[in-house]
């Protein structure tokens, strides 16, 4: 049987490296996407792993929100990428600062 702590541990272990990934790699929109998805898969590991434990489907409710809300993200994020690689020829995030004002 596994046990509440080791699905925390890989819910942390998977928040950690989301949370690396964005500060290390400031350059790729893509992959600060992925790892914001990252942080979400995160988050809904630990309340399937609280909903279980504690045998109540309110954290399994919760996922189909979070999942609907990184379902929408993803599109249109990707979306917006889609558009602004087509004006700039690039999808850097240091390209992509210059679009103030």
């Amino acid at each position: 049987m596994i046990a509440l702590s080791d699905y925390l541990i890989l819910s942390s272990i998977l928040f950690c490296l989301a949370v690396a990934g964005i500060f290390l790699n400031r350059k790729n929109v893509i992959i600060l996407l992925m790892c914001i998805e990252l942080m979400l898969l995160a988050v809904n590991t630990n309340f399937i792993a609280f909903s279980h434990f504690l045998q109540d489907m309110t954290g399994q409710v919760f996922v189909f929100f979070i999942l609907t809300v990184a379902a929408a993200e993803a599109a249109i994020g990707l979306a917006i990428l889609v558009v602004l690689f087509r004006n700039r020829r690039t999808i850097n995030v240091q390209d992509l600062d210059r679009l103030k004002g």
